[in-house]
């Protein structure tokens, strides 16, 4: 079994398990951590999380942050005074995370999730330089009624997670969901 398929069969094992109902929002998210070298494979095969998800009776929504900061800087009044002078965005990375929540909630409740859906962030490598990814997750967390699922490239280890295995680790309430999944448990 290659490491897609045991991050896979982790994860299906694991939404499949009852959801208890009440729980805080920061216990409701599910971190899918895999090797940065894998992001090209785990977007090709992206729906067969969907897929698993949905034989678990949950419905499935994805989020793709990857051409945010794009769309938000393209947006700016000051966008070619940016791409001339990108020293000039210093200090402005509040409102791309600003952007990002108020995306975020329009994409919840045009879909209309739900207690029973798994919302699925993809795309966080594009916080890198600019956010740590619980801060971005702290904020969405609380906005998803069913599951936050990150799908998120570095490590955990000892309870911290490593976003693409640079930054200091954090710890989260999270549950973490790898190719070895079970040494976790």
């Amino acid at each position: 079994m290659n490491r897609l398929e045991a991050l896979l069969d982790s994860y299906s094992n694991f939404i499949a398990i009852p959801w208890r109902e009440g729980v805080a929002p920061a216990q409701r998210v599910i971190f899918c951590l895999y090797r940065k070298e894998d992001e090209c494979v785990i977007r090709a095969r992206i729906g067969e999380f969907e897929i698993a998800t949905r034989q678990a009776h949950h419905e499935w929504i994805l989020f793709d942050l990857t051409d945010s900061f794009g769309e938000w800087l393209a947006a700016q009044y000051y966008a070619e005074k940016y791409f001339e002078k990108p020293e000039l965005l210093n200090g402005l990375y509040h409102r791309y995370k600003e952007y990002i929540a108020e995306t975020f909630q329009s994409f919840i409740e045009q879909h209309k999730a739900g207690p029973n859906h798994v919302v699925a962030l993809m795309g966080v490598g594009e916080l890198f330089g600019f956010s740590k990814v619980n801060e971005i997750v702290d904020v969405l967390s609380p906005m998803v009624k069913g599951r936050l699922v990150v799908f998120f490239p570095g490590s955990y280890e000892n309870n911290n997670y490593r976003f693409f295995d640079a930054y200091d680790g954090w710890n989260y309430l999270a549950v973490p969901i790898t190719d070895h999944y079970e040494e976790h448990m």
